[in-house]
C-alpha cells in the first residue's frame, strides 16, 4: 500500500501551461478514444455467471459490476488487485453567498488531514487496500501538510472558482485544464497498474455547484435536486436553492453540453473528476462514482461522451436527492443503500470489499458442470 512505497503522481502533465488552443487539440484527440466497452467480453463474463454454481443472479448488483469492469479492461476476469482512489479539492467562490455552514479554511485542513492519513477516506482506504491520492486543483487557503502518508499534488488553477452568480464558475481555458488533468491522473494509475480507480473530493461548496450541475443535466428546477449538503437548516436550504437558480438564470448552459455546464456552474473538483471518468474510458480502467457530486461529474462526463458510461460502477445512492435521478441518467444501478453523504470518495471505498468478494466467487467457484449437477434454468 502507499504508506509503505510512497506512491505518487510526479509524473502528471501540467496543463497549466499550455495555451486555450493547446488544451482544445489534446483533449480532441483523446476524446476520440473513447469508444464503448468490449462486448464480446460482456458477453462471455454474463455467460459465466450463468455457469457458477449459485441461483441465477443471486448476487444480483454485484455480478453486473463484476461483468462490467470485465467489458471496461478487456478481460473475462477482471483484475482488483491494484486499486487507487484520486480526490480532487478545490474550492467554489460561490460559497460568497452563504450557502454552506462552514468556510473555505475547512478544505484546506481536511486536506492537510489527508496527507497524514487521518481523513474519513484515509481511513477507510487502509481497510479496503486503496491506496489514496489527493489532487490540489483550486484549495483557496495554505494547507498545512502537504506530504507524509499520502502527498499532495499540486495543480491548483486558482484559488477557488468564481462565484456563479456573478460569472461563469471557470473559463473555457480553466475547465479544459481541469479536465485533462483528470484523464491524465488516469493514465498515471494506469502505468503504475492500478487497474481500477475511483473519485472523490473535497471542496466547501460544492454541494452547491453539484446541485447547479445535476438540476441542468436532468432539466430539473434546483428545488427537486438541492439536499442540505453538511448540515443547512431550512432557511439556509432555501438560501441555497435560490442562488442555483440565479446562477443557471444567469448563464443558461445548455443541458446537453457537460462541459459548458461545468464551465458556467460546476467547479474545478467536479471537472476534474468528470476527467476522471473519460480517463477511464481512454484507458480502460473502470472507475467508480462515489456519491451525488460524483454522479454529477460522471453524468457530465457521459454528456461529453456518451460511451464513457460503460466504464463506470456506482458504489451508493446517496442520501442527497439528485442521486438516483443522475445514476439514472448514466445508466449505472448503486450496489449500496446506506444513506451515505460523506464525500471524499468514501462510500466508492465500501464498495472495493464487495467487489473482490464477488470477484472470489466469480472467478474461484466450481460450476454446475464441475460439480456434476443440473444447471438453474432462467424462469419465463
Amino acid at each position: 500500500m502507499q504508506q509503505e512505497n510512497m506512491k505518487t503522481l510526479e509524473s502528471l502533465e501540467d496543463f497549466r501551461h499550455f495555451s486555450e488552443k493547446e488544451l482544445e487539440i489534446r483533449f480532441d484527440q483523446l476524446k476520440k478514444q473513447i469508444v464503448p466497452a468490449d462486448k464480446t467480453i460482456r458477453e462471455q463474463a454474463e455467460k459465466h455467471w450463468e455457469h457458477v454454481a449459485k441461483p441465477l443472479g443471486s448476487l444480483g448488483v454485484l455480478e453486473e459490476d463484476i461483468v462490467r469492469a470485465a467489458a471496461a479492461q478487456g478481460e473475462e476476469v477482471p483484475d482488483f488487485s491494484k486499486r487507487a482512489l484520486l480526490i480532487f479539492c478545490a474550492d467554489n467562490g460561490v460559497v460568497e453567498e452563504g450557502v454552506s455552514q462552514t468556510g473555505q479554511e475547512v478544505t484546506a485542513a481536511v486536506v492537510s488531514n489527508m496527507t497524514r492519513g487521518r481523513s474519513c477516506s484515509c481511513l477507510m482506504a487502509v481497510k479496503a487496500e486503496t491506496d489514496v491520492f489527493p489532487i490540489d486543483m483550486g484549495i483557496a487557503c495554505e494547507v498545512e501538510h502537504r506530504g507524509e502518508l499520502y502527498p499532495l499534488t499540486e495543480r491548483k488553477i486558482r484559488r477557488g472558482t468564481s462565484n456563479f452568480t456573478k460569472a461563469a464558475a471557470m473559463t473555457r481555458q480553466e475547465v479544459l485544464t481541469a479536465i485533462l488533468t483528470g484523464i491524465d491522473a488516469v493514465r498515471v494509475l494506469k502505468e503504475q497498474g492500478y487497474r481500477l480507480s475511483a473519485v472523490g473530493e473535497m471542496g466547501i461548496g460544492n454541494t452547491t455547484t453539484s446541485s447547479a450541475v445535476a438540476s441542468v443535466l436532468l432539466q430539473k428546477d434546483p428545488e427537486l435536486v438541492t439536499g442540505a449538503g453538511a448540515g443547512l437548516d431550512s432557511a439556509g436550504l432555501k438560501r441555497k436553492t435560490e442562488v442555483i437558480r440565479r446562477g443557471i438564470g444567469l448563464h443558461h448552459p445548455d443541458p446537453m453540453d457537460g462541459m459548458e455546464v461545468l464551465q458556467k456552474v460546476g467547479g474545478f473538483d467536479l471537472a476534474a473528476m468528470a476527467g476522471a471518468f473519460l480517463g477511464g474510458a481512454i484507458y480502460h480502467v473502470p472507475v467508480v462514482i462515489d456519491g451525488v457530486i460524483a454522479a454529477a461529474a460522471a453524468a457530465a462526463a457521459g454528456r461529453i461522451a456518451p460511451a464513457a458510461t460503460d466504464y463506470m460502477l456506482a458504489a451508493h445512492v446517496s442520501a442527497e436527492p439528485a442521486s438516483i435521478w443522475l445514476l439514472d441518467l448514466i445508466g449505472v444501478t448503486p450496489a449500496i443503500q446506506a444513506g451515505l453523504r460523506l464525500g471524499e470518495g468514501t462510500g466508492a471505498l465500501a464498495l472495493f470489499p464487495l467487489l473482490d468478494m464477488a470477484l472470489s466467487i466469480y472467478r474461484d467457484m466450481d460450476t454446475f458442470a464441475e460439480m456434476e449437477i443440473e444447471e438453474y434454468k432462467p424462469l419465463v
